[in-house]
């Protein structure tokens, strides 16, 4: 059963790694849309609300979509004044009771609060607010919940490991 549990672990990192690796060249194509606005708005005196409101999507898509991966990578804040220099049994406990008690909560509320708001947005195609916008909010929006659930995934994947070490049926 432990090997199970394990190997679920690893296929939620494995996931979340994957989609975490190809949201992060979102970072490239703001920086590359960030410049094409600023040379189009001042070499040529063109201004483009689609472009403009692309580079937050593009922004808001990527802190979505990394932040799983981030915490499997343990690139997320902690107060690591104790942690750092805890046995890996304290760790574990630490890392189990976080994943259980705040993070797969908190992210479960983040989920079901969500799925409303983004189900109304759904219902009518929402779009920008901008005559010339983009026509997406809707699709951005969705990346909220997708967001929660991957982080339940990975809080999921991050007490399975510290169950693990805590019952040595891993090593540390």
């Amino acid at each position: 059963m432990a090997d199970i549990m394990l190997a679920l672990a690893d296929g939620i990192d494995w996931l979340n790694k994957k989609i975490g690796r190809a949201a992060a060249w979102l970072c490239l194509a703001v920086v590359a849309i960030q410049f094409a606005v600023v040379v189009l708005r001042y070499l040529f005196g063109i201004g483009s609300i689609w472009l403009q409101e692309s580079i937050g999507y593009s922004h808001a898509a990527m802190f979505l979509l990394v932040a799983a991966w981030t915490l499997k990578n343990e690139g997320h804040v902690r107060v690591d004044i104790f942690y750092a220099q805890a046995t890996p049994r304290r760790k574990a406990i630490v890392d189990l009771c976080g994943a259980l008690f705040l993070l797969i909560p908190f992210a479960a509320a983040i989920l079901y609060f969500s799925l409303p708001y983004v189900a109304r947005s759904w219902a009518i195609f929402e779009g920008s607010r901008e005559a010339s916008g983009l026509p997406l909010v809707f699709a951005l929006k969705t990346l909220i919940p997708v967001f929660a659930a991957m982080l339940i995934l990975q809080g999921a994947a991050q007490a399975i490991r510290a169950w693990s070490v805590l019952f040595r049926q891993a090593p540390a």
